[in-house]
């Protein structure tokens, strides 16, 4: 590009600069340019994009004062208020020194423990001496010495500046460091000729306005600023839903075309409803501290013939079971959880059908918590797909095909299912998931058919329900290729913008 073409590519912050490029100081160039730093800042990356300037960016460490130390610089240090105060007064009470100082207790506690480290004051029978002499009480300490110093570079303390410094960092708001960005700006050999350039900048125009197109001696005749398209520009991120919940989004819409309609339930409830309802024995060791969050709250348990049915159920059986055989405890049923499975909600939707509401079909995702160890496939937090399927004519065949349908759309090849066991469910599977990269499969959550035990108290007669809550997180960390369940929780802006959505 000629000299000409980039003096008309200049744009107006550009040439304001231009003249004072050599005071290399982005300071000075932005008082002499009468513009703000930023603009400068801005039309300095241009001139270096058009090779007129050299940039580098270097980091300093700069030692400010806080808004505790602004105030100390002018009044003095604490310990120095109360050592004026002790050499008028000589011996004090206490009380009558913090009084009479006006030091708050902060203040006054530290201002003693700086006096008595240095010898200065004595405390005996809530009373402070002064002991110190006329030099000792004059001569100012590293502390204060220091304070008078900032705004100072960090690299250039010496070894008494670092012991102030480390001093006064142990107090709250009196030291600030602050890391700059240095600007070195060195002209080019080009920037040189472009300035000393008899090519004088005319009016040029920016931008086509219907202002400029109304009036034909606006523009004829008169140049446009030439736009250089090569110059890098940051990457513009637009906004979008957090991909967890893409993903969720995406689950939902794969449940609705299987035909099954969306339930939604309380993410804090009753142990009737997480445990009891779902035949969970009150002596089970799932219902202990470590493994649920409970909360120092009952709630009031629901209708009572069915808090009845549930009682019997897990006393006496039903259709032929011996049930857990144990006296079953209302209170109990009254402690309130962080609800550790969504399966929670589907015992209460169960509760709510009606004969000519079946079969049914329903889904949910949701939020459940578990005092689980951390880990890279561990939360205490994570999400559950749950489901539902009632009606009668169902068999164990008709749970595995939803289930395979499901992980199938959401991009699951190897799947596989184990025989498991869980209190509600019999017959019960776990379903694992093959992880390519850790060549293991891991566990996703369990299935099965819910057991008379948990059907007949909450429909009020014996039925069949396939049911299923396996775990959403370990889906979204395949599909997304996550190495560790917490990078799901972290927010990084970063890495949130390069996700892609989710889309199979």
């Amino acid at each position: 590009m000629t000299h000409e073409k980039i003096i008309d590519s200049l744009s107006p912050n550009e040439i304001k600069i231009l003249p004072y490029l050599k005071e290399k100081d982005i300071n000075e160039i932005s008082k002499n340019a009468k513009l703000d730093k930023t603009a400068v800042l801005r039309a300095l990356e241009y001139l270096s994009n058009k090779g007129i300037v050299n940039l580098s960016h270097n980091k300093k460490k700069i030692v400010e004062l806080g808004v505790n130390g602004a105030l100390y610089k002018r009044k003095g240090l604490p310990e120095r208020r109360l050592l004026n105060l002790l050499n008028e007064k000589k011996i004090i009470k206490l009380d009558e020194a913090q009084k009479q100082s006006g030091l708050s207790n902060d203040e006054f506690k530290a201002s003693i423990g700086a006096l008595k480290k240095k010898a200065l004051i004595e405390i005996k029978n809530e009373k402070i001496t002064l002991e110190g002499k006329g030099e000792e009480i004059a001569k100012k300490s590293l502390e204060e010495l220091f304070l008078e110093l900032i705004p100072i570079d960090y690299e250039l303390l010496t070894p008494e500046q670092q012991f102030g410094l480390k001093s006064l960092e142990k107090r709250k708001g009196i030291i600030l460091i602050k890391e700059e960005e240095i600007v070195k700006i060195e002209v080019t050999k080009l920037g040189e000729e472009i300035i000393k350039s008899d090519k004088k900048v005319g009016e040029l125009i920016e931008a086509i306005t219907p202002k400029i197109l109304e009036k034909e001696s606006a523009w004829k005749g008169k140049k446009f600023r030439r736009y250089d398209v090569t110059s890098p520009l940051p990457s513009i991120n637009g906004g979008k839903r957090h991909f967890v919940n893409q993903a969720t989004d995406y689950a939902r819409r794969i449940w609705t075309e299987m035909g099954f309609k969306e339930m939604g339930g309380k993410i804090i409830l009753s142990s009737f409803w997480n445990f009891d309802a779902l035949f969970t024995a009150q002596d089970h060791p799932v219902r202990e501290m470590q493994d649920t969050f409970f909360i120092n709250k009952k709630e009031e348990l629901p209708d009572k013939k069915l808090v009845k049915s549930v009682k019997e159920s897990h006393e006496k059986g039903v259709d032929n079971s011996k049930g857990w055989k144990y006296n079953w405890e209302e209170e109990e049923a009254k402690k309130m959880v962080l609800r550790t499975h969504t399966t929670a909600i589907s015992s209460k939707k169960l509760t709510e059908l009606k004969k000519e509401d079946l079969p049914a079909k329903f889904f949910a995702i949701g939020k459940c918590f578990r005092n689980e160890t951390v880990d890279w496939s561990h939360g205490f937090e994570f999400n559950q797909s749950e489901g539902i399927v009632v009606g009668e004519k169902l068999n164990f065949r008709n749970l595995l095909g939803y289930l395979k349908e499901f992980f199938g759309k959401m991009g699951f090849e190897k799947i596989r299912f184990r025989p498991s066991y869980f209190p509600y469910t019999e017959p019960s599977v776990e379903i694992d998931v093959w992880h390519p990269e850790k060549k293991i499969w891991f566990e996703l959550g369990g299935a099965g058919i819910f057991r008379p035990e948990v059907t007949i108290p909450l429909l009020g007669e014996k039925m069949t329900v396939l049911a299923w809550g396996p775990g959403f997180d370990r889906m979204i960390m395949d599909y997304y290729e996550i190495k560790d369940l917490r990078e799901l929780y972290k927010n990084n802006l970063s890495q949130l913008r390069k996700m892609k959505f989710w889309i199979k």
